[in-house]
């Protein structure tokens, strides 16, 4: 529900916060007064179009932010697209806002962050309803009629009933036509694969393989430098050069020497034992560096085989992936679409007999859930009329429209082939007839004005517990109504708040009595400029305010306001004890 609403240098509105509580609240004041602009400042903070000529003369951009307390509907269905958006932080609070510049640029925020005009609508559409000159209104959403019968009609289970087929059948038809798709290119497609196998089996590619083979390939390459300096290795580890001695017959006499002199000075049989280990090393260096100057060979015809090897893998990489375990892989990956097209007619056979079941399964309870729905249809035009009735719109008709369209590819009911969404077979549209002797129309046709208002109000107060919306506004409901009808209007506003929070501007002081929370607004001329500022009443200046409402503030009409706000005491007292 809405919790505050913060409005600054918004028309004639300097700067105003309102705090809301749950239940009714009713705005009233003189016309001109203001009310409404509180109205349009709430659709603004939803998304509505915003013009530059809402900001105050002489201010440099009108700022409106709201602050809400989400049911745990609103959660369930809200909080994951603003954690998707980055937006989510209290999963209980959202705050809303909205700032028009006068050179016409508007920021949108979802909770102090800058978002598109798209998102702050989604994130508003599922909080308030205005209903005046609102796009909000969730009953103008021809999508969301079916749902709304839906809930009245508590037909839940079947429905989800529904959506699972659905969406089973919907990953059938899809494996089936890739499956067909492919027995179309099966025999060119199969041709390919395995050739592709056949081309990698014949490689016969090892792991490690092109490491292996760059390292062969650079010393076959420099064969004879390599060699050159593998001797040189050896002559000074071991053979000696130019007559000179090797480091190997040098360090053996330094061992010798140690030995003698350990044999005089123990302390130094370690450095003895160190040295001779030392010359034992590097002996083993010079064995080592024989043994590759003997593997060193300079081979052209190898040479030319590691190319082509290398250049055979290049090949394969370009076509199936880097290294050779892409290639692989890529081949192990042909090998199982082969095996899915050698066997894709029998799969192909056990989808489309599932296909079948599917559609069969969806038609027959399509067609259940459509009668439960007919059945629920005709008895909420019963309740609705009623209500429009009590509304003094006797003459006023109601209805729902159910079609079905066929498609030859739809599910099956009796001889027919019907097209089908996730929700069902049906195609609903609530239809209105306001007046007697009128036509009944689609309900987004009908014109704005006070009795769309009751005529909103009369599906509201059906539609009520289906209708999870938790803020419902009314501007200016009683348009055209009078006393008798606004006590009325008012006790089934009231009504709504058992699930909803309602606000309301009314010039009615029948109506207005049943407000849990009362503000008033007023317009005053301050520096020669006219500002509007809310207050709540309470007591005896809710009971002035009323007597106004009725003509004036005289000992008559104060005692009728006291008697107002008595009967509808009462009345919400017998409502709650019952």
């Amino acid at each position: 529900m809405l919790r505050e609403l913060d409005i600054r240098d918004f028309a004639i509105i300097e700067e105003l916060k309102l705090s809301f509580e749950p239940g009714f609240v009713v705005f009233t004041g003189e016309t001109g007064a203001g009310k409404s602009i509180i109205i349009d400042a709430v659709e603004l903070l939803l998304g509505g179009r915003a013009e530059s000529t809402m900001v105050r003369t002489d201010a440099n951009a009108a700022i409106i932010e709201g602050t809400f307390r989400l049911s745990d509907f609103v959660q369930g269905e809200l909080n994951p697209f603003l954690e998707e958006e980055g937006l989510l932080d209290d999963p209980e609070f959202l705050a809303l806002g909205r700032e028009i510049r006068r050179e016409g640029r508007n920021i949108c925020r979802v909770n102090g962050r800058t978002v598109n005009l798209g998102v702050l609508r989604k994130a508003g559409e599922l909080l308030v309803d205005v209903h005046g000159q609102s796009e909000h209104l969730s009953l103008l959403r021809v999508r969301e009629h079916i749902n709304l019968l839906d809930r009245y009609a508590r037909t839940e289970e079947p429905r989800a009933e529904f959506e699972v087929l659905f969406r089973e059948l919907g990953e059938v038809q899809s494996e089936l036509e890739n499956l067909r798709q492919q027995e179309r290119d099966a025999a060119r497609r199969a041709e390919l694969l395995e050739f592709q196998v056949k081309e990698i089996e014949a490689a016969s590619l090892r792991a490690g393989e092109i490491v292996e083979l760059v390292e062969e390939r650079t010393r076959l390459a420099n064969a004879e430098q390599l060699a050159t300096l593998a001797e040189q290795v050896i002559a000074v580890l071991a053979d000696g050069r130019h007559g000179e001695r090797s480091a190997s017959d040098l360090l053996g006499e330094g061992v010798e020497s140690l030995e003698r002199l350990a044999k005089v000075d123990d302390s130094k049989e370690a450095l003895a034992e160190e040295t001779q280990a030392l010359l034992e090393q590097l002996q083993d260096m010079a064995r080592r560096a024989r043994i590759y100057r003997e593997q060193l060979e300079f081979n052209p015809a190898r040479l030319d085989e590691v190319e082509e090897r290398l250049g055979l893998i290049r090949s394969l990489e370009r076509k199936f992936g880097k290294g050779i375990e892409a290639i692989q892989d890529h081949a192990e990956k042909a090998k199982l679409e082969l095996e899915t097209i050698i066997h894709a007619e029998e799969r192909i056979e056990e989808l489309a007999q599932r296909e079948t079941e599917l559609l069969n399964g969806l038609g027959d309870l399509g067609n259940r859930l459509s009668q439960l729905r007919r059945s629920a249809g005709e008895q909420l035009t019963t309740d609705i009329e009623a209500e429009l009735k009590d509304l003094h719109m006797a003459g006023a008709r109601f209805d729902t429209e159910f079609e079905w369209e066929s498609d030859p590819a739809g599910a099956p009911v009796g001889e027919q082939r019907v097209s089908f969404g996730p929700t069902g077979l049906d195609k609903l549209e609530f239809l209105v007839a306001p007046n007697p002797g009128e036509g009944l129309k689609p309900l987004v046709k009908i014109a704005s004005g006070g009795e769309t208002s009751r005529l909103m109000l009369g599906l509201k107060s059906v539609l009520a517990q289906q209708d999870r919306t938790p803020t419902l506004i009314f501007d200016e409901i009683d348009q055209g109504i009078g006393g008798r009808v606004g006590a009325i209007v008012g006790h089934k506003l009231w009504a709504l708040t058992d699930g909803h929070q309602v606000l309301c501007v009314t010039h009615l002081p029948q109506l207005a009595a049943f407000g849990d929370q009362h503000y008033k607004v007023e317009k005053h001329v301050r520096g020669g400029r006219s500002l509007a500022q809310a207050k709540t009443l309470k007591g005896k200046d809710r009971v002035g305010e009323l007597a106004l409402m009725l003509g004036s503030i005289s000992a008559a009409n104060l005692e009728s306001a006291t008697d107002l706000l008595h009967q509808a005491i009462e009345t919400k007292k017998v409502v709650q004890a019952g």
